[in-house]
């Protein structure tokens, strides 16, 4: 049995219309494998389970150890798919409440993100938080010059040097960037910072595998060993030219039948909330790969049952340009039963002897029934726990299923032009040489 299932039958999609675009789909797998596809050369990704750079990994994880015992917190700098990424997996899989747990329990150091915007108040009340704690930062960029994060590693560059002196804080200061060029890979060599690699030929969004992700992953204290396992094997059933066994390419299928059936709208939806970030990860690198030459599904996402109370109506009884992909996690991490109450004042009693994971799925099969029946398509991502490997493993899902439906819609998906625009327009209003 396979630990990641595809299930369209909610879907509206017949057989004969993934039939008619299997065709396109192959086309889209030789253009990848073969590197003739627009982007060719950001496709190291494809196969990076099975040829990373051993020695870098190692490194990673000895940095890890070193950062779990010297610090008491450590702080993530980065944007985009420089830390989406890694907090996804860092929240999916950890404690909901990682980072209020006691050190015994937490058995490693509280984990922050930062340089991922520009608000004031975000960085100094980080600043507070972190007051008198030992800490350890890992600054991720492949420039080094991307405005948000290079105005977080200035403060908190020069806080940790002000809190340990310039040669202790070369310990604390972990730099992942370009392997040869680069404002931080200069910075980096002058100061004797350790240093891990973003590679050339992957872009960010299809990073978090690489040390990019796996740095603050490990420091959480997950197994990456096993992380990149489930990646391997999903490069294996995912790498097979066969629409009718290969998961990742149906799903790409199915969303571009859908898109040419007027479903502009994607929502990922999941009924865990530890999920949030894996769909702000899913949503990078859908929309950046996808949205360009007036063209894209536009990825959204929600969180149910919660976001069924606010987006339930729209989605149930509104315009009919949605289709949903729902995650759904068929194992919880835990579980508890509700007991009998004597008074039984919410007549919930009822429930008695029923686990909340048997009520949450109860919950996720009747908003299908309800969301189907008003016409709104359902494709169901079925995971039979969500754990380091399969975690790795969903990851290559996602990302193979992106790239092939890129090519199936035309376009490059992995370029970001339009990225650039909002950064000139800023450079020019804050005045910055050149622009």
């Amino acid at each position: 049995m396979r630990s990641i299932s595809l299930d369209y039958t909610h879907s509206f999609i017949e057989d004969y219309e993934l039939e008619n675009i299997k065709e396109y789909v192959n086309i889209a797998h030789n253009m990848l494998h073969d590197k003739k596809g627009p982007g060719s050369e950001y496709t190291g990704w494809v196969n990076y389970p099975k040829e990373f750079d051993i020695d870098e990994y190692e490194r990673v994880k000895l940095a890890s150890e070193k950062i779990r015992k010297n610090s008491e917190v450590f702080i993530v700098i980065g944007i985009g798919g420089s830390y989406l990424g890694a907090r996804a997996c860092i929240e999916a899989l950890n404690h909901n409440f990682y980072n209020m747990l006691t050190s015994e329990k937490r058995n490693g150091p509280e984990i922050y993100f930062v340089g991922n915007n520009v608000s004031s108040s975000y960085i100094l009340e980080l600043l507070e938080l972190i007051d008198g704690k030992d800490i350890s930062i890992n600054t991720i960029s492949k420039s080094g010059t991307t405005t948000e994060p290079a105005i977080a590693f200035r403060i908190f560059k020069e806080y940790i040097e002000e809190k340990y002196g310039k040669e202790e804080a070369k310990n604390r200061i972990y730099i992942t960037t370009d392997s040869e060029k680069g404002a931080l890979k200069e910075l980096a060599s002058k100061e004797g910072y350790e240093t891990f690699t973003v590679p050339d030929d992957i872009g960010g969004r299809y990073s978090i595998l690489t040390s990019v992700g796996l740095l603050p992953i490990a420091v959480s204290g997950l197994n990456i060993d096993e992380i990149m396992n489930g990646a391997k094997d999903g490069m294996e059933e995912y790498g097979v030219l066969d629409l009718d066994k290969n998961y990742s390419y149906q799903y790409a299928a199915i969303r571009n039948v859908l898109y040419r059936k007027g479903k502009e709208i994607e929502m990922l939806t999941s009924y865990e909330p530890s999920l949030f970030y894996l769909q702000e990860w899913w949503k990078q690198l859908f929309g950046e790969s996808e949205g360009k030459d007036l063209k894209g599904i536009y990825p959204s996402s929600a969180s149910f049952t919660t976001d069924l109370h606010s987006l339930g109506q729209l989605i149930q009884d509104g315009r009919r340009n949605i289709f949903e992909t729902v995650i759904n996690i068929e194992e919880p991490k835990v579980d508890m039963i509700l007991k009998e109450d004597k008074e039984n004042l919410d007549g919930l009693n009822f429930l008695s002897g029923k686990t909340i994971d048997f009520v949450n799925k109860k919950a996720f099969e009747g908003t299908l029934m309800a969301h189907t029946s008003g016409g709104v398509p359902n494709i169901i991502l079925n995971i039979e726990k969500m754990n380091e490997y399969n975690f790795g493993k969903l990851i290559y899902f996602f990302e193979k299923s992106c790239a092939i439906s890129g090519y199936l819609l035309g376009v490059n998906p992995f370029n970001q032009p339009g990225v650039e625009e909002y950064k000139k327009n800023m450079f020019k209003l804050l005045g910055k040489p050149g622009y």
